[in-house]
């Protein structure tokens, strides 16, 4: 029997089933797609992703100038000298290193790498950045959407009424000012829809900038953020994690090394050099004898000095130096003040959207009562025709300012992580790979030129490359 109740209902099954999967919509894109889809499109990443890469070829450049200096050098000479002809070629091979320059060189190196450490904090901001306006262009294409469909329906309910105004002038019971009154809304509303058809233009390709594409069925917002539990809390949390706050620091760290670099030109600095040399001169008189000789040659030496008067430059460089270093710790006061204060201004925007909608929501089911009532007592002569229409544009205003506060409640969320320094990729649990920013300063860390390390820098090189 079993088996007889399956077979019968096997058919209505089956096609129940098939019409449900061609029903499926497709899959909509999420806010994490949109974050994602900026993250691998943007350029500006690709741009300071090379300028941290400069920065770290600046800190080989600086252990390099540790190591000997190696080159070859070849010189020819012809001279006539009152009608005797002579010429010498010679061809060597130098060699020369600092031996010790009393910490120029390793203050030097700190320098570097102080700036390769605040250009990597930099590196975090610009990923902030990015990933803070893929949110914003994501709710400006849905909230332009939803306002496209609120005009749209606005265009639809007072077309209704504009018809049924003018029914009613047919038969009399109104005069033609109201008619004109409601094609004058009327004429209103599809201007209204089509300047909000317009701003969901922009707002795709603003989409499409931030993105790389053109957005499609956009999921609605996952829920907002988890928030500290106060707003200094959430400062807190922002001077100690925001990028751009410890960018300052380490431009703080490297001006500090430079006032020590600044007075560490004043000491004496020792260099080595070595060379071996191969000559062959070749010299005719007048009378037509020759003679050459060829000569080998090698050398070293030690040669140390110290610049004992400058004319007041090193004194110059020195005091530019320490005014470069209060300029850098003013910066990293006033960053800190602008990180609390972006802090503070998210925070009061969640406040205020989340006012705005408790309002707007006690506006809307008001508005609601009074269209409905206006529109009933219009049926029954009571009101007029542009009562009703005003009572319909309260109503649309209600719920446009809804989707505009809703809208700003979710990027304010955004904004406040952003400013606490916590809009990363790593952070938000995106779940894809991101640019390792240590992996090139790794393989250029001791300047390789060949060997295993110069095929490790290839390595990451193609790694970073586009497909």
């Amino acid at each position: 029997m079993f088996r007889d109740t399956l077979r019968k209902w096997r058919r209505p099954l089956l096609a129940a089933l098939l019409a449900g999967a061609t029903a499926l919509p497709a899959t909509a894109e999420t806010l994490a797609d949109a974050m994602v889809d900026a993250y691998r499109h943007s350029a500006l990443l690709d741009q300071n992703r090379a300028v941290l890469r400069a920065a770290d070829e600046d800190a080989a450049a600086a252990i390099a100038a540790l190591r000997p200096v190696l080159q070859w050098v070849a010189e020819y000479t012809y001279q006539n000298i009152e009608g005797f002809d002579a010429n010498s070629a010679s061809i060597g091979l130098q060699a020369s290193m600092t031996l010790y320059d009393w910490g120029r060189s390793a203050i030097a190196i700190d320098i570097a790498k102080e700036s390769v450490l605040g250009t990597r904090a930099a590196l975090v901001g610009v990923e902030q950045d990015v990933l803070l306006g893929a949110v914003e262009a994501y709710l400006n294409v849905r909230s332009a959407t939803e306002q496209v469909e609120l005009q749209a329906n606005s265009v639809r309910v007072i077309g209704q009424e504009q018809q049924a105004a003018t029914d009613r002038f047919d038969v009399g019971e109104i005069t033609q000012t109201d008619v004109a009154q409601a094609d004058a809304a009327l004429a209103e509303a599809r201007a209204s829809l089509a300047s909000a058809e317009g701003d969901l233009q922009i707002a795709r390709e603003n989409y499409r900038a931030a993105t790389g594409k053109m957005p499609g069925t956009l999921a609605p917002p996952p829920p907002s953020p988890k928030l500290p539990a106060t707003l200094e809390t959430a400062r807190d949390i922002g001077r100690r994690t925001h990028p751009l706050i410890r960018q300052a620091q380490r431009e703080a760290a490297a001006a500090e090394l430079g006032v020590a670099a600044a007075a560490a030109e004043r000491n004496p600095e020792l260099t080595g050099s070595a060379g071996l040399t191969k000559q062959h001169s070749r010299s005719q008189g007048v009378l037509g004898g020759a003679s050459s000789t060829s000569r080998d040659s090698a050398s070293v030496s030690l040669s140390l000095s110290q610049t004992i008067y400058s004319g007041g430059r090193l004194p110059a460089a020195h005091r530019k130096a320490m005014a470069q270093r209060d300029s850098v710790r003013a910066a990293l006061l006033n960053v800190s003040r602008q990180v609390d204060q972006a802090v503070g201004t998210a925070w009061a925007g969640i406040d205020v959207a989340r006012a705005q909608i408790r309002a707007i929501d006690e506006q809307i089911v008001a508005a609601q009562q009074a269209y409905n009532g206006v529109r009933e007592e219009a049926t029954l002569g009571a009101r007029t025709t542009l009562d009703v229409l005003d009572a319909e544009q309260s109503l649309l205003e209600a719920r446009a300012n809804k989707i505009t506060a809703e809208a700003n409640l979710q990027l304010a969320h955004y904004q406040l992580l952003s400013a606490m320094g916590l809009l990363t990729v790593e952070n938000l649990k995106l779940g894809i790979p991101t640019y390792d920013p240590s992996a090139y300063y790794n393989a250029v860390q001791d300047a390789p030129f060949t060997s295993r390390q110069g095929e490790s820098l290839d390595r990451v090189l193609r790694a970073i490359g586009r497909d």
